[in-house]
């Protein structure tokens, strides 16, 4: 493993050691904190095989088939979004926000779905809640489904812009981690996400915020009066995104708030009262 931790860290990779006890662990179905009863001796050479795969930057969670988010274990693979650690505090503050509503049974919609890691982590955080996932790609909504299987999610496959009519002004809360990377940045994106990740969840015009100006359309026309709206954004677009949320449109209360590194990383605001 120290040699496969260098071999990474030569190639770039952000987090070499985590990564080489990862693909150690899966090669040989153990924990990684059982890694020391593998003996040196009986490595498997699919190690090497996953360690350079790794190497070239492939996804660490397309080489596993998994991804870890909150309480969950998600399946992913080429066609769908990896969902990221930094996307578990938007998760946080919103799942603190619906159990502070005064609502028996709080109806919540996860907007650009993808593997359905925030819809699931809802339902299964906020255990009365009725949540609905809305994907748009064909190739990603097949591992939605395959992640609800069983939960209490609702899948929905459509545009998340024209999403859930029949839900209109009934909706506590509406989550997104949409597109937002500007076209313009291409060449400056981490070749997991750029190589590997759809394009579709990646960029969304040239200053990386046109999807997140349709959620904010979709948000006010699903939420009732007092409903919240949680977006997440990259850290650079802090401070231009609750301005998309503002009182002209029909919000109160717009804010940014900050990740565990203190980055700004969403935005949230209410749906005015009448």
């Amino acid at each position: 493993m120290a040699q496969a931790t260098q071999r990474l860290a030569d190639a770039g990779v952000p987090s070499p050691r985590f990564d080489a006890e990862e693909l150690a662990a899966f090669v040989h179905g153990v924990k990684r904190g059982e890694l020391h009863l593998v003996k040196d001796a009986d490595f498997d050479a699919r190690y090497w095989e996953a360690v350079a795969r790794r190497e070239a930057r492939e996804p660490l969670q397309h080489i596993t088939g998994r991804a870890f988010f909150r309480y969950l274990e998600l399946q992913v693979g080429p066609g769908v979004f990896v969902p990221r650690p930094e996307t578990e505090s938007v998760v946080g503050w919103a799942i603190d926000a619906v159990r502070a509503m005064d609502v028996v049974e709080p109806l919540v919609v996860d907007l650009c779905s993808g593997s359905g890691a925030i819809a699931l982590a809802i339902a299964q955080e906020v255990p009365r809640s009725r949540v609905y996932a809305v994907e748009l790609s064909d190739d990603a909504i097949g591992w939605t489904r395959k992640n609800a299987e069983g939960s209490r999610v609702t899948v929905h496959h459509g545009d998340a812009l024209a999403a859930l009519p029949e839900l209109d002004g009934q909706v506590d809360l509406v989550i997104s981690n949409p597109p937002y990377i500007p076209l313009t940045e291409w060449e400056y994106v981490a070749p997991e996400a750029r190589d590997h990740d759809p394009q579709m969840a990646l960029f969304s015009g040239e200053d990386g915020l046109d999807t997140i100006r349709g959620i904010e359309r979709t948000a006010h026309r699903l939420l009732r009066p007092g409903g919240l709206v949680v977006v997440e954004h990259a850290d650079t677009q802090g401070g231009q995104v609750p301005w998309i949320f503002n009182e002209e449109a029909g919000w109160a209360d717009a804010a940014d708030h900050p990740d565990l590194n203190n980055r700004p990383r969403f935005a949230t605001a209410r749906k005015a009262l009448p």
